[in-house]
């Protein structure tokens, strides 16, 4: 097992990481959740996998576990759901020692953390991903969040869990497509911060898509280990950490085009990866072999889901509703090499919009 710490003084956590996890939850997670009940929330998806093996390993002499099961799909990742838990939370008398865990991917621990974040001003939340991209990315962090109709992710706040358990085992039972989910935001943070680390997907990356799970305790700690830096420095994005949104203002509207049905997240963001590498060499920011490898790369991963065409002119519209909007203008995350990213706020809308619609050329 790796442990990778997320230090933020005394509000640190732990990221464990490694095989068979999900049985030691209980032992795993003791030392920082000290109440008497756990809210153990997951979706139709993942519950019939995983909850009674978590449920069991999370059960203890003092601990009573009450499960919470919710629609599979980011569209559960709303008000409605919200309430739902809040009011599962006051139904079942949780109080402010009492504790929430996610089990399942990113639209888990957003939706649960969210709630814990508001109930009695905020109660204790643990995570136990079962997805790349849980585990990767959307569990590092404490950004949590729902989604309103204007946008995605416009309403939620900053509750950092108290520990992340990582079993890998439960990347088994993933997709092709959902692998590729959490290998965009892992080629994301190597292009931000890690040229070796983007070299090694490159290098890797059908052995991980098949999945051969003794590549990951690296690939995976590397990449907690670089978020975690950031998420250190810049607890809640007032600076360094805004870098971690290289190629989520093109995602984000790309999600709202397709109604947060298709394009997937993680589709999304390779495809506003080949929009930032474009705009950035258009900017001569970026030079033309960077550029190259990072469309590649992101491509190839793209082209094995097939998303459906988009339309480019509405996800155009709704990225002027993105939350990193200041003052009007849009901020953008771009590439200066592999390795390295900057803000800009200074992007011409033109450019900016060029670059989204050259993405017609991947479905022509």
């Amino acid at each position: 097992m790796r442990t990778v710490w997320v230090e933020l003084g005394e509000g640190a956590y732990p990221v464990e990481i490694g095989h068979g996890l999900l049985g030691r939850a209980g032992e795993l997670l003791g030392p920082h959740l000290t109440g008497s009940k756990l809210l153990l929330v997951s979706d139709s998806q993942v519950a019939p996998l995983y909850m009674e093996r978590a449920a069991a390993g999370l059960a203890g002499e003092r601990c009573i576990v009450e499960p919470l099961v919710v629609p599979a799909g980011e569209g559960s990742k709303n008000l409605a759901n919200f309430g739902l838990l809040l009011e599962a939370l006051a139904a079942r008398r949780f109080e402010r020692g009492d504790a929430v865990v996610a089990l399942g991917g990113g639209m888990i621990s957003d939706l649960a953390g969210f709630a814990a974040a508001s109930y009695h001003r905020g109660i204790a939340f643990a995570i136990l991903p079962t997805t790349l991209l849980a585990m990767a990315d959307a569990s590092i962090g404490g950004k949590v969040a729902i989604n309103l109709s204007q946008g995605k992710n416009l309403a939620g706040a900053f509750h950092q869990p108290k520990a992340v358990i990582a079993d890998l085992e439960t990347l088994r039972t993933l997709s092709t497509a959902q692998l590729i989910e959490g290998l965009a935001e892992i080629v994301k943070i190597g292009i931000l911060y890690d040229a070796e680390l983007f070299a090694s997907i490159e290098r890797d990356q059908a052995s991980l898509l098949i999945p051969k799970l003794e590549l990951f305790p690296a690939v995976v700690a590397r990449a907690v280990e670089l978020k975690a830096r950031v998420v250190a420095r810049d607890e809640r994005e007032a600076g360094a950490r805004v870098l971690l949104n290289l190629g989520h203002t093109f995602a984000h509207g790309l999600e709202a085009a397709g109604g947060y049905r298709r394009p997937t997240h993680g589709e999304a963001v390779l495809l506003g990866l080949i929009a930032a590498a474009r705009l950035a060499r258009n900017l001569d920011l970026l030079a033309e072999r960077d550029q190259s490898r990072i469309e590649l790369l992101a491509a190839s991963l793209v082209h094995r889901c097939r998303p459906p065409a988009i339309d480019l002119e509405r996800a155009a519209q709704a990225m002027l509703f993105d939350k990193k909007t200041a003052g009007g203008k849009l901020r953008f995350v771009l590439p200066r090499a592999i390795g390295r990213a900057e803000i800009r706020s200074d992007v011409p809308r033109s450019l900016a919009s060029e670059a989204l619609h050259s993405l017609q050329s991947l479905w022509s």
